[in-house]
């Protein structure tokens, strides 16, 4: 589907207030983590079939409204909806992008499933960033900016929590591995999601099966 030239101005500027908003965060949710979700969130849109547009600018945006990052929830979402309000666009596909950033983060898994094919595509983008190698690096980034410990043997994974317990309990880098990471596989949705995080999967499941070799001093 080829995007029209008022859709992609709408783009650049949706670029601009996520830079604008994003590009000195320290957590892992920089204009970088974006710019790869916006990427796949293109792919699986063309090899799915969802719409480009609203797909592009959803996860553009998504993380300026992440509560990690707002006083809360609310306060996120409704600085995007303010900025979206003040653009060229239909009142349809502004509450379908509200929609998606409202429903699409882990948040513990207690979330309600997301609506559309093009939900479903932006999660899927948002969850593949969490899956693989560049996911390593940011598990850790995470860990660092909360002030978590890379690993602790006398604090074992969590089994279950509630959101709020999942987003400030006590955890460490590698417990986050099995609290999220490590579940991300079987909660793709798209068939493109699902066989690209095949892959990153295994990945992540060696690395930390070494980090336990290394830490026991067996290699």
């Amino acid at each position: 589907m080829k995007l029209t030239d008022e859709q992609n101005l709408l783009i650049l500027e949706a670029e601009r207030f996520c830079k604008a908003e994003l590009e000195h965060d320290t957590s892992g949710h920089d204009w970088w983590h974006i710019h790869r979700v916006v990427q796949m969130a293109r792919r699986l849109a063309q090899e799915e079939g969802a719409d480009p547009f609203i797909c592009t600018v959803a996860a553009l945006l998504h993380d300026v409204a992440d509560e990690k990052l707002n006083d809360s929830k609310e306060s996120g979402l409704l600085k995007v909806r303010s900025w979206l309000e003040g653009q060229q666009l239909q009142a349809e596909d502004t509450e379908h992008i509200i929609e998606i950033i409202s429903t699409m983060s882990y948040n513990a898994g207690t979330n309600p499933p997301v609506r559309t094919l093009e939900g479903r595509v932006v999660q899927d983008a948002d969850r593949l960033d969490a899956i693989g190698a560049i996911a390593i690096a940011r598990a850790f980034q995470y860990a660092g900016w909360k002030g978590h410990p890379i690993y602790d043997p006398g604090l074992p994974p969590r089994e279950s929590m509630s959101a709020e317990e999942y987003r400030n309990g006590k955890t460490t880098a590698i417990n986050h591995f099995y609290e999220k990471l490590l579940k991300l596989k079987d909660l793709m949705i798209t068939a493109s999601a699902k066989a690209i995080a095949q892959e990153r999967h295994r990945y992540m499941e060696q690395y930390v099966e070494r980090f336990y070799l290394e830490w026991d001093g067996q290699v």
